[in-house]
């Protein structure tokens, strides 16, 4: 089998994979929303006190509130399915309008701090493993595991009351200055440094970890004793035979990596007030707007099962190893 049909067959396979994870996913989001002790007829008519109670009723019955719950379920599938999202109890604006316009502020956060954490981890893991038992490799492991234990909500409110706060060195929060709307200026890029920080630690301190262990055991293999018998130089040793080979299990990390993106973003965003969908579904669950909360739910989960189909996808074509299975 060629190597391309063979990562078509992959592909395949984890999409037909990813379907009942996703299926899971869309029932928990409805249940939650349904079972929950708040009516949303009383939130959508919250406010609006000349509504008869006749009106309710057919208002109800419009919105198939009145039908058994699988019913309900599958009419919101389908729904679903059409990118209708209904429309926000607060904005009111169609909801998928609101998603639209904030998931490229996230991506900004998540995507830069990414870059970051590859950028920085990467070369720190190989160091370390490179220095194993020098001050330089204890260093870096205390650094990482400090930072593996600092929760992220404490360290953006460190960030925000001493730098932002007393000493006036960055904005407290928000995208832009008051007055200025830029797509990304000097002024933006200022408001990215505290959030985009914040969330790479978290990955920079999980990658060096993993990939120091992973550099030890390929130090360790004969092919690179082999290579440096020859009196290849050390450099091209490190960059050929060693980090192509380690950084082949650190893919499968990316997942877990990922996963701290997307559910540290939340917490920043509304640390921060950066109006993004994670702050946007935070506030929606407080305020109990139910479409805004389903949507941000359901997507950022469509988002994180595509970045572990991608992960998969990357493993595959790095690893000729790897069987479709």
């Amino acid at each position: 089998m060629d190597r391309g049909s063979f990562l078509g067959r992959f592909i395949a396979r984890r999409l037909v994979q990813a379907v009942p994870t996703l299926f899971g996913v869309l029932l928990l989001t409805f249940l939650l929303g349904r079972l929950s002790p708040s009516d949303p007829l009383q939130l959508m008519l919250a406010g609006q006190y000349d509504v008869t109670p006749e009106d309710r009723e057919s208002l109800r019955h419009s919105l198939g509130l009145d039908q058994p719950l699988p019913i309900q379920f599958l009419a919101w599938l389908w729904q679903i399915a059409h990118l209708n999202f209904g429309n926000s109890f607060y904005f009111n604006r169609p909801v998928l309008d609101i998603i639209v316009e904030r998931i490229p502020n996230s991506l900004q956060i998540s995507m830069i701090a990414l870059i970051i954490t590859v950028l920085v981890g990467v070369p720190l893991g190989v160091f370390a493993a490179l220095r194993r038992g020098r001050i330089e490799d204890h260093v870096i492991r205390v650094v990482s595991v400090a930072g593996h234990a600092v929760p992220q909500f404490w360290l953006g409110l460190i960030f925000v009351l001493t730098l932002s706060v007393q000493l006036r060195a960055f904005p407290v929060g928000s995208m832009n200055a008051v007055g200025i709307d830029c797509g990304l200026c000097w002024d933006r890029i200022w408001h990215l440094i505290g959030p985009v920080a914040v969330i790479s630690i978290a990955g920079i301190a999980n990658l060096p970890r993993i990939l120091r262990t992973e550099v030890l055991e390929v130090i360790a293999q004969d092919y690179v004793r082999t290579a440096r018998s020859k009196g290849l130089k050390e450099r091209m040793i490190v960059a050929r035979h060693i980090l192509r080979n380690a950084l082949i299990p650190v893919v499968t990390s990316f997942g877990t990596i990922l996963l701290v993106f997307f559910s540290g973003s939340l917490i920043i965003e509304r640390v921060f007030n950066w109006p993004g969908l994670g702050r946007l579904t935070f506030e929606a669950a407080v305020g109990k707007d139910f479409p805004v909360v389903q949507a941000g739910v359901v997507i950022s989960s469509v988002l994180l099962i595509l970045s572990y189909l991608v992960r998969d996808i990357a493993y595959a074509w790095v690893d000729p190893r790897i069987k479709v299975r």
